[in-house]
């Protein structure tokens, strides 16, 4: 088979060379892998060898690394070395190596840090800015806001509850599906409900997101992939990620999550009159004296020490 066919046969990944190699390491041969890794954790040394030399750093023959370049979609070795190269001078983050029983804490941190800065980096390249526009536009014409999602979404759900100064609306985020459910019903045309899933299928998120549709809401999704809950969404946005290239890697997704939401929130409270943002930094203000009224009244109680 020719290198051609090859690649015309090799699943058709997306984005950067980086992230296409990320993407296709699971399903490569092992000799594969090896050059794989190779230019996951030092593509900058990858990119001024030749062939012969990634052949000899990664200990597999020159037909090996042809296959590799083939397998991510390139036209051959220089094909692939040219994308590379175009990668590199985006100034992404680079490393998505695996993280391995062994490492010290050292590498521990600078895998997981390069891993999530990978990751948030993909969701910023990738979002929709038009859905973002149109997310921020609802959120701002809304007389609630209604958040649901379970698990890692949860956490996202009740951060969000927490910005409700920002959207300056009454916002929900109860935990009990039920709860969920009764406040879906209940809503009405500028009610807004914002369904959190990164996978698009969880059960009660999408009973919750059909609920608030039947009465008339209409629903945001923030979803890590498309599929069913972004297509019954008024709103859809899919935040990409790496999210499944370790048991062990943290969930970005959840961090992704938190980022848009930010987002939303703050794009809201710039639609708002000035009046508004003027009683958000009055209640910052009021919180920060609060703070350092509750920490001087405790350094006033604590026991004198000898």
């Amino acid at each position: 088979m020719t290198t051609a066919e090859r690649r015309e046969e090799a699943p058709q990944y997306v984005g950067t060379t980086l992230e296409r190699v990320a993407q296709a390491l699971p399903t490569m041969r092992r000799s594969e892998r090896n050059v794989a890794e190779l230019v996951l954790s030092d593509p900058v040394r990858v990119v001024n060898l030749t062939m012969a030399g990634l052949a000899e750093a990664a200990g597999v023959s020159e037909p090996t690394v042809m296959r590799f370049s083939a397998s991510v979609g390139c036209s051959g070795f220089q094909d692939f070395k040219i994308q590379l190269a175009q990668t590199l001078a985006l100034g992404l983050p680079l490393t998505h190596s695996g993280i391995e029983a062994g490492d010290s804490g050292a590498a521990l941190s600078e895998k997981i840090f390069d891993h999530t800065i990978s990751s948030l980096d993909r969701a910023r390249r990738t979002l929709d800015h038009d859905a973002v526009e149109r997310a921020i536009d609802l959120l701002h014409g809304a007389s609630d806001v209604l958040f649901v999602g379970f698990g890692a979404s949860g956490i996202i759900a009740q951060d969000a509850q927490q910005k409700f100064p920002l959207f300056g609306v009454p916002c929900q985020a109860p935990a009990d599906f039920h709860q969920q459910f009764i406040a879906a019903t209940m809503g009405g045309p500028r009610s807004v409900t914002v369904a959190i899933s990164n996978t698009g299928s969880t059960s009660q998120v999408l009973t919750v997101a059909r609920a608030a549709k039947a009465a008339g809401s209409p629903v945001i999704a923030l979803t890590g992939q498309p599929g069913a809950l972004s297509d019954l969404a008024d709103v859809a946005l899919v935040v990409q990620t790496f999210e499944d290239t370790d048991i062990y890697t943290p969930t970005t997704s959840r961090l992704a999550g938190l980022v848009v939401i930010d987002v939303l929130a703050t794009g809201v409270a710039l639609r708002r009159p000035a009046e508004h943002r003027e009683a958000i930094h009055h209640m910052k203000n009021e919180l920060a004296a609060m703070r350092k009224g509750a920490a001087a009244t405790a350094a006033d109680s604590a026991p004198a020490t000898e």
